[in-house]
């Protein structure tokens, strides 16, 4: 893959994690502004979500930085080619990561995985959300609302009764992406990633997937289908 496809691919990848922000902010009443080189909030976003992401490689900090409120604690940039140099404005890096493409085309899996079992209750999203977050204190982030955003399923995946791991794919900028995985026991990993590219074959047969990940968490993904393209930055406004 040249150096141009992987461009355009993770522009398509950051356009796709964009629209997944919007539907989190949505569902707690932010309503976030798409411009023609970054998507942002006006509003602090949700724990975990940014308030800030580029959707080009020329955008600059004079596009969202204006826009989003530095003022209260957790403001976060996504700078989805880690092209930007955030560290004059008092934003630090703290996640590097890679995105990520399975092609459409791309077999599914043929080892076994788990059952997908999509959310679709407020009891049920309550359990999948204390399973994501590993079981502590539940941050607030995922919505019941979120649930009737018809670009978004929320997957369970269960080993019998027990709750083994999870998924959210969205669908937006022709692809559907991949985002907030987890699997209750190391040991499931590899089963969960065969679930969700099973899974996603079913609700969006003839879709590429996309997302991304860092660090040892890039391994599965690989594995299952993946490949990796270019670099992301993750700012958090400390100063």
């Amino acid at each position: 893959m040249n150096t141009t496809d992987m461009t355009s691919l993770s522009a398509i990848a950051a356009r796709n994690n964009a629209d997944w922000c919007a539907s989190v902010a949505r569902s707690h009443g932010i309503a976030g502004v798409f411009g023609e080189r970054a998507w942002w909030s006006p509003r602090r976003t949700p724990p975990y979500y940014p308030d800030a992401v580029t959707l080009r490689p020329d955008a600059a900090p004079a596009d969202f930085l204006p826009s989003v409120d530095r003022g209260s604690t957790g403001c976060s940039v996504k700078d989805s080619f880690a092209v930007l140099d955030l560290a004059s404005d008092g934003f630090s890096g703290i996640v590097d990561a890679r995105w990520i493409h399975r092609p459409a085309d791309r077999p599914v899996p043929e080892w076994p995985g788990l059952p997908a079992e999509r959310v679709l209750t407020a009891e049920r999203l309550r359990e999948w959300q204390a399973a994501w977050a590993g079981g502590e204190d539940t941050p607030d982030v995922f919505r019941p609302v979120l649930l009737d955003d018809p670009t978004v399923l929320v997957l369970a995946f269960r080993d019998g009764d027990d709750l083994a791991g999870g998924v959210v794919l969205n669908e937006g900028a022709g692809v559907v992406g991949v985002s907030n995985l987890f699997a209750a026991d190391s040991a499931v990993v590899g089963a969960v990633w065969s679930s969700v590219v099973t899974a996603a074959a079913d609700y969006h047969p003839g879709l590429a997937l996309v997302g991304y990940e860092q660090g040892d968490d890039l391994a599965p993904a690989l594995a299952t289908g993946f490949d990796a393209l270019g670099p992301l930055r993750i700012w958090l406004h400390v100063s």
